[in-house]
């Protein structure tokens, strides 16, 4: 059984190359709402197959197209598709939603190669090459090794004008290992989790620590004629503000997560559904701040490449009878979460301590450059 996971490299396109890049994501964006309007003149959405085969006959009728890889015109089909997908599933599930949007100038981001469109070039240098079709070989900063076979490539363009290539890379998943050391993680708020070993992870809270800078930048951008080239140039200061809080919380979950795949054979945590959370409009923005469902999803595709396991329980009654002055509340939570993992795989729960250990407090600074790894299951800090 094989799972497919996303790395993603830095490139630095010259001008011209992304001259060639912006051309084909507009040209790809131009299809997208060209496709969009003829479904939407349709009474019912037709088969994938159907737009697919008109591909030829647009080809025709604007010229440009041709200057584009035609799998990554099909890819333009799969992605409207898929979106067409996910908005049927929210109706199904009762939540009011409009039509599927058209793509203003600007607003498509990203197109797919497959296959035979793109190569990696290794130079023996700091910058590679990756060889993208109908661009040429662009240098990209490929700063891990990528194990497993390439199955397409993703070109995204950010808000702040740097480009990206995501691969999309096939690992073979390993066999499960045996379970000997378990773990339950109880997320929050208050500090970012509590596992059943007594760690205690600071909430990092990054985009709560740069909203003055954002507050900031925002006044500048509404002082500017919308549209303007000061306009622009603010936008992409304002991106760049939230693409390295991105950074800064991501490279935080991956080393995270990876500290406890390393270190656990089974990982228990709630199945939080986040986005019900998210409607409590007092802790909305502390809930999205927090990313619990990417480090979950971290947490999963880790173990599956390790051979380790995670498993999700009810959250339901996990916080019940426990007093919110409580130093151990959090702790206790995850001892219960631990314990219906357990029971899920027809196990017992590991003896209780003779009396509480003091609780270890971990900072977020000291998970960033890998201190966290250190921690083990003796802690000797207390509060």
């Amino acid at each position: 059984m094989s799972i497919v996971i996303t790395q993603k490299f830095r490139l630095y396109p010259t001008n011209e190359q992304e001259e060639k890049l912006l051309f084909i994501l507009e040209r790809c964006r131009w299809l997208y709402n060209k496709l969009l309007s003829i479904i939407n003149e349709c009474e019912g959405i037709p088969p994938k197959r159907k737009m697919q085969s008109m591909l030829p006959k647009l080809k025709e009728q604007r010229e440009e197209l041709k200057e584009v890889n035609a799998k990554t015109l099909q890819m333009v089909v799969f992605m409207l598709y898929n979106n067409l997908k996910v908005l049927a599933e929210l109706k199904k599930k009762g939540k009011k939603v409009g039509k599927l949007r058209y793509k203003k100038y600007g607003k498509f981001k990203s197109f797919i190669l497959n296959q035979s469109d793109f190569n990696i070039i290794e130079t023996g240098s700091r910058l590679d090459k990756l060889y993208i079709s109908k661009v040429g070989e662009v240098p990209i900063r490929i700063h891990r090794t990528v194990e497993g076979r390439i199955k397409q490539v993703i070109i995204k363009r950010y808000g702040s004008g740097e480009w990206f290539a995501l691969l999309c890379v096939e690992e073979t998943e390993t066999t499960k290992k045996e379970i000997k050391s378990v773990i339950g993680i109880d997320l929050g708020i208050r500090s970012f989790l509590t596992d059943s070993d007594g760690r205690v992870i600071e909430n990092p809270r990054f985009y709560e620590r740069d909203l003055e800078r954002l507050r900031e930048e925002h006044r500048k951008l509404s002082r500017k004629k919308r549209g303007s080239n000061n306009w622009l140039k603010q936008l992409r200061r304002l991106c760049k503000v939230y693409e390295r809080i991105e950074r800064k919380r991501d490279d935080f979950l991956h080393k995270l997560s990876r500290f406890y795949v390393d270190n656990y054979d089974l990982i228990v945590v709630e199945a939080l559904k986040v986005e019900n959370m998210k409607r409590n409009h007092n802790l909305s923005a502390q809930i999205s701040d927090a990313s619990w469902g990417k480090f979950i999803h971290y947490l999963s595709y880790k173990a599956a490449s390790a051979g380790k396991t995670v498993v999700k329980v009810s959250p339901r009654g996990t916080s019940e009878g426990l007093s919110w002055d409580d130093p151990f509340r959090d702790h206790t939570s995850a001892r219960r979460i631990l314990k219906r993992g357990l029971e899920k795989l027809g196990q017992g729960l590991p003896s209780e301590p003779a009396e509480r250990r003091p609780l270890l407090y971990v900072s977020a600074y000291a998970v960033v450059i890998g201190q966290v790894a250190s921690m083990k299951q003796e802690p000797n800090l207390t509060q």
